[in-house]
């Protein structure tokens, strides 16, 4: 009987532990779009990269003016039958040009606003990150989650299982 009961108190020993062990840890939830959303610097960021876009797509906007007021020209001299077979190839070669540089201006332009969004969005990302880092530390929390992207924001240190994992692949 005594044995049975030191197994007991043993087993009843390791349930309080787990129960402490599962008990202390702490999962917490933010909405990083939201977060952005009410972000003051974010709203100064979209401002600056709305004033950025528009300064590139005017000079897009003058290209394709450009282009389609000689394409305009083009087609007149075409319906009055005023230019030669060679005039003629050589003005659709420069409106083919002309062409595929505003569709090339496009792409740099995409690039561009890609990369100062980047630029812009860049330290305050990482100053949201630092501040979720030191409130899960500060509260104790053993992974805050964001309901935004289903993503891990935070996670106490751990160990790695990758070697475990490969080894039983």
């Amino acid at each position: 009987m005594k044995l049975n009961k030191l197994t007991l108190g043993f087993v009843l020993g390791l349930c309080l532990v787990f129960a402490n062990a599962i008990t202390a840890q702490k999962f917490g939830h933010i909405n990083s779009q939201q977060l952005l959303l009410d972000s003051p610097e974010v709203k100064t960021a979209d401002t600056q990269l709305e004033t950025y876009q528009a300064s590139l797509l005017e000079k897009g906007k003058q290209m394709v003016a450009d282009f389609e007021t000689e394409y305009n020209k083009y087609m007149a001299d075409v319906n009055g039958n005023t230019l030669s077979p060679v005039e003629r190839q050589s003005r659709e070669g420069a409106l083919s040009e002309k062409q595929q540089a505003i569709q090339k201006y496009e792409v740099e332009v995409q690039q561009k606003l890609g990369m100062k969004r980047e630029e812009l969005y860049q330290p305050i990302i990482a100053k949201i990150n630092a501040a979720i880092d030191a409130v899960g530390k500060e509260g104790s929390y053993t992974m805050i989650f964001d309901t935004a992207t289903g993503a891990l924001l935070h996670a106490v240190d751990s160990e790695d299982l990758i070697d475990q994992v490969k080894a039983r692949l």
